[in-house]
């Protein structure tokens, strides 16, 4: 298997991108954040992290390193999930930024998961390893499917500021603020129960999509401060790791309903 999907060349050109991005500014880029101020050998671990995305983002182009590649990657999203992002969580449970945060890195994961079950399944026909084949994405589904949650629930707890992000040309900014995040919940329960997962999937790497032309390149092409340029940046990989996470579901019917819900309907 050599370029597996269009959402695989944009998803690794992303981790290049923010790889080089990181190794310029020697500072942690958007997806690599949540480092507290007191960490020894912090600038190290900034530089490690744009040089583990340049590194597995050029391997995920190359079929031969692939493999390596995306379990690299996986695993270096993973171990960030549980120390930077679990752990904000238990010092900051009512912090809807943590909670974002947290969403943010499983978007991530889960889509490096489906390149390393599509990879590692490809080599392994017996799927002997449970991070590969079905299993594997079965498991990066619902890691995307959680991670989607927080997003819409920061729609509401920021709501004046969702709604001030509006285009002006559009009309009713609080309606669309409402619609936008009660979209975001119903895409990561769909994902997760699997009723019309690929439809969800699909959908809200769409609105990801849409947020990132329609909100911050407008923003990024004005007048943009450091906060802006790191939403845009911030936009646009979510973008790509959601749109992986859609590819995964590629030869499904588009409202298939999962198997466990037929099992209870027949029932």
């Amino acid at each position: 298997m050599g370029i597996a999907s269009l959402g695989h060349a944009v998803f690794a050109a992303t981790m290049v991108t923010l790889g080089i991005v990181g190794l310029t500014q020697g500072d942690f880029t958007p997806t690599w954040t949540g480092v507290p101020k007191g960490v020894p050998a912090r600038e190290v671990l900034a530089y490690l992290c744009a040089v583990i995305s340049l590194v597995s983002g050029i391997g995920l182009l190359w079929q031969r390193a692939a493999v390596i590649a995306s379990r690299l990657l996986l695993g270096s999203f993973l171990v960030w999930l549980l120390l930077f992002r679990v752990s904000f969580i238990f010092r900051a449970p009512t912090a809807t930024v943590a909670w974002w945060a947290l969403g943010d890195t499983a978007v991530m994961a889960a889509a490096s998961w489906v390149l390393y079950a599509w990879f590692a399944g490809d080599r392994d026909r017996l799927h002997l390893d449970f991070a590969t084949g079905d299993r594997g994405l079965r498991i990066a589904r619902v890691l995307y499917g959680l991670g989607l949650i927080p997003f819409g629930v920061a729609h509401f707890t920021y709501l004046e500021r969702t709604a001030s992000m509006v285009p002006a040309w559009l009309p009713w900014h609080v309606a669309w603020a409402y619609f936008t995040g009660c979209a975001f919940i119903a895409a990561g329960v769909a994902v997760l129960i699997g009723v019309y997962a690929r439809l969800a999937a699909t959908l809200s790497a769409l609105q990801l999509g849409l947020f990132t032309l329609l909100v911050w390149v407008p923003i990024v092409l004005t007048r943009p401060s450091a906060s802006d340029w790191t939403e845009f940046v911030s936009s646009w990989a979510l973008t790509a790791g959601a749109w992986m996470v859609a590819d995964s579901y590629r030869g499904m019917p588009w409202l298939a309903v999962g198997k466990r819900l037929r099992r209870r309907c027949v029932a």
